[in-house]
């Protein structure tokens, strides 16, 4: 076989392996200039030959013997891998990779609008660790896809990272492993901080835990910044922005707010639908898809609940001898309990109407930039809630009212907190207000 059609079979192998993302940037420019002395000869732009014989050798070696057989080796010219760390000795990784779910990658990801940036970032990150974003923080509620983020840029690194080392750790597992590193053997702490500071990747669950814990917060922010000097990559989670973590000491807050920070907010119904498709061919599951509209029409609070009912409605079938029809899924929703609430999360102009209303004051006022008192207490009010009752950033709710900044809005939640727990008065108002605008409707 002529080395040029051996090539193009070879790529063809190639991009099913990696991806058409990782293809398009790192194996596609590379050229094919022969076959010598057994081995084939590739060449490309420095940057992406250095990179490709860096992180992607061994898929591409993989690809070539599938194609030309066991003898034939291959030689990217210009390619001399770039320097970095030591891989770490057999079986030091072994907790943080078997710590990553398989069945969590990116191929298993559902894409909406609701997470677009932060799959993309992930994505980035993980084919260019170090290099796109360090570090990530993806933030947003509990069961939208962040750990399963995390678990995706684990798995594709340690897949396609040509022997670079992951790491991922919650919160709750990093504290345990210090404290028994400081009880334990004096060797202790020193085998800590080389499980944690000798990778490539370090990814960290539910980050907000960290407050209050503040031995624990002091080795990561020495964790923090001994891998970033190193050159590796970072990635965390959070239900909150940085900002938010007001317990953290800011040097950490303000490490984590360096790097790209992106939410993740609550599917819209073609992404629930798409979601449901996904895991039912995913487990070979046989459901009418009218079923499947029913059950993202009916539950639209998280993914984890969506999957759930899936796997409910599914059980509930199978034992009863039933089909998994529009109108049993619907019944198993009702009776469990997992219809979510539509409504109850109300818009901001929704919340401003409402204040408008309570306050008696106009919707201009509202928005302006007066700061009497009869209009900023409102003002304030309408803010916090928006704050509290929302999925919202703090720089949106600052262009929804009036446009103004996030450390505006930030000021106006705390100035109202400290009012609502200071005048039992305004407390009960306020509450009264959280409940009309959260009351459901069928």
């Amino acid at each position: 076989m002529e080395p040029h059609d051996a090539w193009n079979r070879i790529r063809v192998e190639l991009r099913a392996t990696v991806g058409e993302r990782t293809y398009g940037l790192w194996l596609e420019p590379l050229r094919c200039d022969g076959l010598e002395d057994g081995a084939l000869r590739l060449s490309g732009p420095p940057e992406v030959s250095a990179w490709a014989a860096d992180r992607l050798a061994d898929v591409i070696q993989r690809a070539v013997t599938d194609v030309l057989g066991e003898g034939v080796s291959v030689r990217i010219l210009g390619g001399e891998p770039a320097t970095r760390r030591p891989p770490t000795k057999a079986g030091d990784d072994d907790a943080g990779t078997e710590a990553l779910n398989p069945k969590y990658n990116f191929e298993q990801f559902v894409i909406g609008a609701s997470n677009r940036l932060a799959h993309a970032a992930s994505l980035s990150v993980a084919e260019l660790p170090a290099q796109a974003y360090n570090p990530l923080f993806i933030y947003g509620p509990p069961g939208l896809g962040k750990t399963h983020l995390l678990h995706s840029i684990g798995n594709y690194v340690r897949s396609f990272g040509a022997g670079l080392t992951v790491r991922y750790t919650t919160v709750e597992a990093f504290t345990n492993e210090f404290v028994s590193a400081l009880g334990g053997s004096p060797s202790g702490k020193h085998d800590f901080k080389r499980r944690f500071r000798g990778v490539d990747v370090l990814l960290i669950d539910d980050i907000q835990f960290l407050e209050r814990k503040a031995a624990t917060e002091q080795e990561l922010f020495h964790t923090f910044n001994a891998l970033y000097d190193a050159g590796s990559q970072l990635v965390i989670t959070s239900d909150r922005t940085p900002s938010d973590l007001a317990q953290l000491e800011d040097r950490l807050r303000e490490r984590f707010q360096a790097g790209l920070v992106t939410d993740i907010g609550r599917p819209d119904y073609a992404t629930r639908l798409a979601i449901l498709r996904k895991r039912a061919v995913h487990d070979g599951i046989a459901i009418d898809e009218r079923a499947l509209a029913e059950i993202a029409t009916s539950v639209a609070s998280n993914v984890r609940a969506l999957e759930g009912a899936l796997i409910r409605v599914v059980a509930y079938a199978s034992l009863t001898g039933s089909q998994p029809t529009p109108a049993l899924a619907a019944e198993v929703i009702e009776r469990l309990g997992l219809r979510s609430r539509r409504a109850a999360t109300p818009t901001i102009e929704r919340i401003q109407e409402a204040i408008c209303a309570y306050f008696s004051v106009s919707r201009e006022e509202l928005l302006s930039r007066s700061r009497a008192h009869r209009l900023a207490w409102p003002r304030h009010v309408a803010i916090y809630l928006a704050r509290e009752l929302t999925d919202h950033s703090l720089p949106v709710i600052g262009r929804e009212f009036g446009g103004r900044d996030h450390s505006t809005v930030l000021n106006a939640c705390k100035r109202a907190a400290a009012h609502l727990a200071a005048d039992p008065g305004a407390y009960s108002a306020v509450e009264r207000l959280t409940a009309d605008l959260r009351a459901p409707t069928s």
